[in-house]
């Protein structure tokens, strides 16, 4: 009789014990299994992007690659001087941890080729925006001030990052496949560009990319061609701007030539950024 008496007084002690530990929600307290400081409602933060730094603009292009797109540049007698071209000038920049690029000029008897490559890293200050949809965002403004026509059904099939006319990239110092000795040359396409060299979205060449090409128009004088390429991997936007004029009168670059050199330049830059 004795332990059926002391039984149910012990539990009831143990009962008042545990209450006062654990506290409930009318006093406030914080449960056993609570955090402090966690309200229930913060989200995870964005990711950040693949890039936390740059490459050196001035030396992501081989002395090779440079003989291919600035052709005139292995025309230059003076060692010195040909050293200095090949270095290229940096672009004025704030902070190199976000933007960095490089251009080179090259003049030959036969044109006046201009180079100039930009690295951007895009960083995100929103929590809830990763820096690869910021980079994406960007991106798509870019693309559409750039005012590429709307694709064709035979466009949209032969669009591609491989150069124009189903060239691949080629070896860093070796000469395209498809390049042929035309710079300079008067071109049939000045009335009108083929469908397959005409401004476009670029399939397989980083997250996404595309290219437009311009012919100024400057009368009788030899007309400038520019010809970019621009395309994002993850939070990094890459664009090169290649541009040409000849030195002839009325004389046109011509277009494949220019986009198929740019084209390889692309695709060595994005298969660094990649390694």
């Amino acid at each position: 009789m004795q332990r059926k008496a002391y039984a149910p007084g012990v539990a009831a002690l143990l009962a008042v014990l545990l209450a006062g530990c654990t506290g409930s929600s009318d006093d406030g307290g914080p449960t056993d299994d609570s955090n402090p400081g966690d309200t229930g409602t913060a989200s995870a933060a964005a990711e950040p992007g693949r890039y936390r730094t740059l490459p050196e603009p001035c030396t992501a292009v081989g002395h090779g690659t440079l003989d291919e797109l600035l052709p005139g540049i292995r025309q230059i007698s003076d060692r010195e001087q040909r050293e200095k071209a090949y270095e290229g000038e940096a672009t004025v920049t704030f902070d190199t941890d976000r933007k960095v690029g490089c251009r080179w000029k090259v003049d030959s008897p036969q044109a006046t080729d201009h180079l100039l490559v930009d690295f951007e890293r895009i960083v995100s200050y929103d929590s809830a925006v990763s820096d690869d949809q910021q980079a994406e965002q960007l991106f798509a403004e870019k693309e559409a001030a750039a005012h590429l026509p709307e694709p064709t059904a035979t466009e949209s099939a032969a669009a591609g990052s491989t150069p124009a006319g189903g060239a691949t990239a080629a070896p860093s110092g070796s000469p395209t496949a498809t390049s042929s000795p035309s710079t300079g040359s008067p071109s049939p396409s000045t009335s009108a560009t083929p469908t397959e060299l005409q401004p476009r979205v670029l399939e397989e060449l980083g997250d996404e990319a595309f290219l437009d090409d311009e012919l100024s128009s400057s009368g009788s004088t030899a007309k400038q061609r520019t010809v970019t390429v621009a395309f994002r991997t993850s939070n990094v936007i890459v664009t090169i701007e290649y541009v040409e004029q000849p030195m002839t009168v009325g004389a046109v670059p011509d277009s494949k030539e220019l986009q198929d050199r740019a084209q390889n330049l692309a695709l060595r830059l994005a298969d660094s950024l990649s390694d």
